[in-house]
């Protein structure tokens, strides 16, 4: 019964990401044809039903929460996508737990599904922010190149918009977008570096808005944090290198202790139930969870590479 409701919760899914994806492929290819004989393209698709679906969630407080942190992780899916896959996997989580461990479980279940959202929105956008700062050096030195054939430095973003791929064009290119609206390139590479907070970033801007204000050299500055920032992009990685067996223990051990939990139902049924109705039991359960949860946090403090 389990693998049952298992099958059919993964084939809602597969089901309602084929519609999503055919929709907006089809929004997309009416919009390219609309545009292609009308002389332009249109923003977005009216005749869409999913679209005009999507937009009317977007514009409520979940959308915009939602919308705000799949931009900031680099995620391209809809928000009312992912919406819908917390809330099917806030109801089969309680289930599977309920099902495999003890109703009890099932309390904690309520929240896995708002709990994995955040996981997997947090490492997208820790991937993101470590791919932007690799590319940080390459983009100190297309600005320096840019400014040193005599372009200002707005322009030079201009360029380095046209230059670097993801996730630094789409960053690069919502800067390029505030200064055209009014907004200063000082305030702008400000918003910019609280997007993607890393040292890395706040000392390429720090040195760009100090230039801007003092009127110091800014290609021979440019070029020395290029090199800087190679050199310490080097250094993260073999410091990260270094610290993945360490990272990756700490998740299979942790990952071994709740797996033993899900073993002893089908070795001895109805083990785990008996487990939450007897102090003793609660107390082991509580102790232990709260020991793994303390081993996870303390690695990962002491293995935090500083931003």
């Amino acid at each position: 019964m389990t693998l049952i409701f298992v099958g059919l919760i993964v084939f809602m899914l597969l089901l309602f990401a084929g519609v999503a994806q055919f929709a907006f492929v089809a929004a997309d290819r009416r919009r390219v044809i609309s545009g292609a004989l009308q002389g332009t393209v249109k923003a977005e698709d009216p005749g869409s039903r999913f679209a005009r679906l999507s937009r009317r969630f977007n514009r409520t407080r979940i959308g915009r929460y939602l919308e705000r942190d799949l931009m900031l992780a680099g995620v391209s899916h809809p928000p009312l996508v992912v919406f819908t896959g917390l809330v099917v996997a806030t109801v089969a989580i309680p289930y599977l737990l309920a099902q495999l461990l003890a109703p009890v479980f099932a309390l904690v279940g309520v929240a896995g599904g708002f709990v994995l959202l955040r996981i997997w929105l947090r490492r997208a956008r820790d991937r993101r922010r470590e791919r932007f700062i690799q590319q940080i050096p390459e983009l100190a030195r297309v600005l320096s190149n840019a400014t040193n054939a005599g372009l200002s430095i707005v322009t030079a973003w201009v360029v380095a918009e046209a230059e670097m791929a993801e996730p630094a064009r789409t960053e690069i290119q919502q800067l390029n977008s505030a200064v055209r609206f009014g907004s200063s390139l000082e305030e702008a590479m400000l918003q910019l570096d609280r997007r993607l907070p890393a040292r890395e970033v706040r000392v390429l801007m720090s040195t760009l808005v100090v230039c801007a204000r003092s009127g110091g050299s800014l290609v021979k500055s440019l070029r020395d944090i290029s090199f800087t920032l190679d050199e310490r992009k080097e250094v993260r990685r073999e410091i990260r290198t270094t610290l993945a067996q360490v990272r990756a223990t700490n998740t299979l051990v942790a990952a071994m202790g709740v797996g033993m939990l899900f073993m002893l139902n089908p070795i001895q049924p109805g083990t785990v139930e008996k487990m939450t109705q007897n102090i003793i039991g609660q107390v082991a359960l509580v102790v232990s969870f709260s020991l793994f949860a303390a081993g996870i946090l303390i690695v990962r403090r002491m293995t935090r590479i500083d931003r």
